[in-house]
């Protein structure tokens, strides 16, 4: 009897999803006793046996198993980083949070643009195109990455949350920018901003309300009957916090982002859970957001297009050297230096300067503008893979050692 198609299909990515999770779990070991963050084991070893090399695994940026791992997977991700904010934290560093996650990505955007139009020679708008998409820094590479290195609470949080909050900035300027060089219309500071506001205080409200909402059903003292389901609540509250955003053309990664801030301070929203109950969700969010960032990562490597990189190599290279040592100390000291109220010293703001990885969420909007045929998008696709490549690699690695180096570490 012949197997079907669809059938077919289905042993093929559970083999696939088989092989990932194998080498995926000895690639955290290899990390851990390398003492590397795991991102960067699972990026390099998605490019050794993704198509370019070994060809173990090829599932496509555009397929639908690809896009629900990156939807679902940074979600959680995000989720468990909001988790592991401190409210008290929050309020002695917002207004560089704000400003950093708004601004500051203009601030990138412009200066990462100016480099792409000096080494490609391309447009300006289409310069100005790229530089939107590297502009946004990504919380599924840097909410793992502060997981594993332990710094400075009010650094790493602020560095966490920025990187969830200027997610949706990022996309608004790189599709108004988009707009312009399609044609489609000219950018409107005006439109941008009142953009922006919506996804914010939606993506913001959709997560507390919900984020609320689960923290009674699993921590109240009269309330609390999903207490022993609180895994499970997690899973079916970070769905529907990112779709109920999404719905609402809001920000999901935002949404998300907070819900897991409102779950992880339950106890100053006036509620308590036991030891035992803590635990057991710690370990639970810990392990599903592993498999999570394993499965991004290992996948983002194998789409590393070989060809399309060496061809733009050396451009590409030289403006993301511009963007990591020009263009984000300039947005730090510029966003964080007039904030009075956090006092951050020198160390700290070198420090910040260093982490700003890129990941999924540019490589997600540069794929994007590929299927969508947009101005120079096959050039902004190769340099946003050379941005990943480098900004993993390079400050990843090096984040625990300039901690240290900066007495920002702390030491377990």
């Amino acid at each position: 009897m012949e197997s079907s198609a669809s059938l077919e299909l289905a042993k093929h990515t559970l083999l696939i999803f088989g092989i990932i999770l194998g080498i995926g779990t000895f690639s955290g070991l290899l990390a851990r006793l390398a003492r590397v963050p795991d991102v960067v084991v699972f990026l390099l070893v998605g490019m050794l046996i993704g198509p370019g090399m070994l060809g173990f695994v090829d599932i496509k940026a555009d397929s639908t198993v690809n896009q629900l791992i990156l939807i679902f997977g940074s979600s959680y991700i995000l989720f468990d980083g909001g988790a592991s904010i401190r409210l008290k934290v929050l309020k002695e560093v917002w207004i560089t949070i704000v400003v950093i996650a708004t601004i500051g990505v203009l601030i990138t955007a412009a200066i990462t643009g100016a480099a792409a139009y000096y080494f490609l020679g391309v447009p300006v708008i289409v310069a100005l195109l790229l530089g939107a998409t590297l502009a946004s820094t990504d919380p599924a590479t840097l909410v793992p990455v502060f997981k594993q290195v332990k710094i400075k609470e009010r650094v790493a949080q602020t560095v966490m949350s920025e990187s969830a909050f200027n997610d949706a900035m990022g996309a608004i300027v790189t599709f108004a920018v988009l707009g312009v060089a399609m044609g489609a219309g000219e950018f409107s500071a005006g439109d941008a901003l009142i953009d922006l506001l919506k996804q914010a205080s939606f993506g913001i409200v959709i997560g507390g309300v919900l984020g609320y909402l689960a923290a009674l059903l699993i921590a109240h003292e009269r309330y609390n009957f999903l207490a022993e389901f609180s895994p499970v609540v997690t899973l079916m509250a970070v769905i529907a916090a990112y779709m109920a955003a999404d719905g609402l053309q809001a920000s999901g990664f935002m949404a998300v982002f907070v819900f897991g801030i409102m779950l992880g301070n339950v106890d100053s929203l006036g509620f308590k859970r036991s030891e035992d109950e803590s635990h057991q969700l710690e370990d639970y969010v810990m392990t599903t957001a592993f498999i999570m960032r394993m499965f991004i990562f290992i996948l983002l490597g194998t789409q590393v297009d070989f060809g399309l990189m060496n061809q733009y190599l050396w451009a590409g290279v030289g403006i993301v050297v511009v963007f990591m040592l020009v263009a984000r100390p300039v947005t730090v000291f510029l966003c964080a230096l007039p904030d009075r109220r956090a006092k951050w010293s020198f160390k700290e703001m070198l420090f910040m300067c260093w982490t700003r990885e890129t990941g999924v969420i540019p490589g997600a909007l540069a794929g994007m503008l590929v299927g969508m045929k947009a101005p120079g998008a096959q050039i902004i696709a190769s340099v946003t893979f050379i941005a990943i490549l480098m900004t993993i690699l390079i400050q990843a690695t090096t984040t625990k050692w300039l901690a240290k180096k900066l007495d920002l570490l702390v030491e377990e």
